[in-house]
């Protein structure tokens, strides 16, 4: 990869919406140019609990950019290049089972792939590179993101399996019904490639799914109504001080030192 320079420095990351800027002291946004191309946007930078913190919106500010054409790489390697460590990753979210509510948090444990044609790695060759991707999200951060959602009183499912979908369409019935049934408790449009780049680039990366909805496998059931989008921003912008708050929570109480195994995660990855 070409290597290209910034002075700005981070430790740590946030990909979320466009109203956690209000999080962010002494806020200053910065263009970074990466060797995939423009982030979805300028970083903020700034400080949260002490610490130093970038922020970019996934989507752009203006939200311009739907889950199918956001520029993945460019934004996780705007983080690397500001020299971030780790990676707080919130996302908007349908549940696919009755027990978890809008409202809810999940931290979770497991990602499924079901997008297509996504840039989901920096290694084309010529060196092959195989990583690890059997637990995808830091062992480190998840226990700290789990204290600090339940700190504030929020309902929060310790674990739980994201399936992907490449968007920006919801569901069919069909499909709805299908990952339920596989056992799967969380559907999302950005967490793939997101969580998986972090990996490569050997930065942290912890996950908060805010349930917005029931995904529409789940209409009639005891009186679920099916998901749409104007019910969705209805949910995710009655939580987002509750999120903030958590996020804010989870930044103080990181400590300085990584004793995960994200940080290493190229060893043993090439022959």
């Amino acid at each position: 990869m070409e290597t290209m320079e910034t002075t700005e420095r981070a430790e740590i990351g946030v990909f979320g919406g466009s109203g956690f800027y209000s999080l962010i002291e002494n806020a200053r946004e910065v263009p970074i140019e990466t060797p995939f191309g423009p982030p979805s946007d300028q970083v903020a930078l700034g400080e949260i609990a002490g610490k130093k913190v970038a922020f970019l919106p996934r989507h752009g500010k203006d939200h311009r950019f739907p889950p199918q054409s956001i520029n993945y790489r460019a934004n996780a390697y705007a983080m690397k290049m500001l020299g971030v460590t780790r990676i707080i990753g919130p996302t908007a979210c349908g549940s696919l089972k009755k027990a978890v509510m809008p409202g809810d948090m999940v931290v979770a444990d497991q990602v499924v792939d079901r997008t297509m044609g996504r840039k989901d790695t920096f290694y084309d060759g010529p060196i092959t590179t195989h990583i690890s991707f059997a637990d995808p999200y830091c062992a480190q951060l998840r226990p700290i993101a789990i204290k600090a959602l339940k700190s504030l009183d929020i309902t929060t499912h310790d674990r739980g399996t994201i399936v992907v979908i490449q968007g920006p369409r919801f569901s069919t019935r069909a499909e709805s019904k299908w990952f339920s049934n596989a056992g799967w408790e969380v559907i999302n449009m950005t967490n793939y490639p997101e969580c998986y780049l972090a990996r490569e680039l050997e930065i942290c990366y912890v996950n908060i799914s805010l349930i917005t909805d029931y995904d529409v496998g789940l209409e009639g059931q005891d009186g679920i109504k099916p998901v749409s989008h104007h019910g969705v921003i209805e949910v995710f912008n009655r939580n987002n001080a509750r999120v903030k708050d958590a996020i804010y929570r989870i930044i103080d109480e990181v400590p300085a030192e990584r004793t995960c195994g994200c940080g290493s995660a190229l060893q043993g990855a090439r022959a």
